[in-house]
């Protein structure tokens, strides 16, 4: 055998040992379909409709006309605005409020599981539910809760029916909803950071305020992040809470964009209405893509 023939038999074995299969590819194959099938499809066909005026039989091509008609739509400011506080107070408190309760839930206190199980399950529940016993509860003459503030001698205000307090009443019952996910978020953050950077700060004697803020608030940055993203996405396309506490009012002092939209397509505004989904969508895509590239980044510095 020439040792050209040598030479060149590794490489011929090398090449087959290198060529794959097609049948792992495959494997991706219902799982594309099922993407393709349930948001590019309905993706591609709301920035269609968004352009048309159309109705369940027939559609009419025109152009940017629903979008300018929508933007000057004189309520879409005050929704833009209210939109923006409310993912701001939502996130900001889930990150506050559930990094304590994963601070003391990974302590050791009694009925740790126990309390776990409570602060999660509000998550669980309906939240049309949640949004209407909460309208009951807030109640401002026969509601429990002005009615115990009522017994200390105090006069509790219109929760859902003054103008300035509406939007943030809403927003602390959904931070009440959805603070067990950001908790349980933050108990696995904490959970994964090594012991010995507490043994050591122990050594060094750091206070337990030292250790949360030098140890655990650094280390639990990737779970921050998490926290904030989803709290702010869910934040800025709230819409069922909202609808079933104050259907955007009084008068229109709750509204938020996806109120605002759903009031256009009851109005039979269908086109408007998918125009509005396509601004929403381009919000969210405008605030949440900055803002999780500002995390990863600060992220990555440390």
């Amino acid at each position: 055998m020439s040792a050209s023939t040598m030479a060149g038999s590794p490489n011929r074995a090398e090449t087959r040992a290198i060529k794959r299969s097609p049948y792992p590819g495959w494997f991706f194959t219902p799982a594309a379909i099922i993407y393709s099938v349930l948001f590019l499809v309905p993706t591609f066909a709301s920035l269609y409709f968004s352009l048309t005026r159309w109705t369940l039989f027939d559609s009419e091509f025109i152009g940017l006309e629903n979008f300018a008609q929508f933007l000057r739509e004189p309520f879409l400011i005050k929704g833009l605005i209210n939109t923006v506080i409310y993912a701001a107070v939502t996130s900001g408190l889930k990150v506050v409020v559930g990094l304590l309760l994963a601070v003391m839930l990974t302590s050791q206190i009694v009925g740790r599981g126990y309390l776990r199980s409570v602060i999660f399950f509000p998550v669980l529940v309906s939240t049309v539910g949640v949004g209407i016993t909460f309208t009951v509860l807030m109640h401002p003459t026969q509601g429990m809760i002005n009615e115990t503030l009522a017994l200390f001698g105090i006069a509790g205000p219109g929760w859902l029916t003054d103008p300035n307090l509406a939007l943030y009443s809403v927003a602390l019952v959904d931070v009440w909803k959805g603070v067990g996910l950001a908790t349980v978020i933050y108990i696995a953050g904490l959970v994964a950071i090594p012991q010995d950077y507490y043994e050591a700060a122990r050594i060094d004697g750091a206070t337990p305020w030292q250790n949360f803020w030098y140890v655990t608030l650094p280390l639990c940055r990737p779970a921050t992040s998490t926290v904030i993203t989803l709290s702010f996405i869910g934040g800025l396309r709230t819409f069922d809470l909202i609808w079933a506490m104050t259907k955007g009012g009084p008068g229109f002092a709750s509204d938020t964009i996806a109120s605002v939209i759903y009031k256009q397509y009851q109005a039979g505004f269908y086109g408007l209405s998918t125009a509005g989904n396509v601004v929403l969508f381009i919000l969210i895509a405008l605030l949440v893509v900055p803002l999780t590239m500002f995390l990863n980044r600060k992220q990555g510095h440390e």
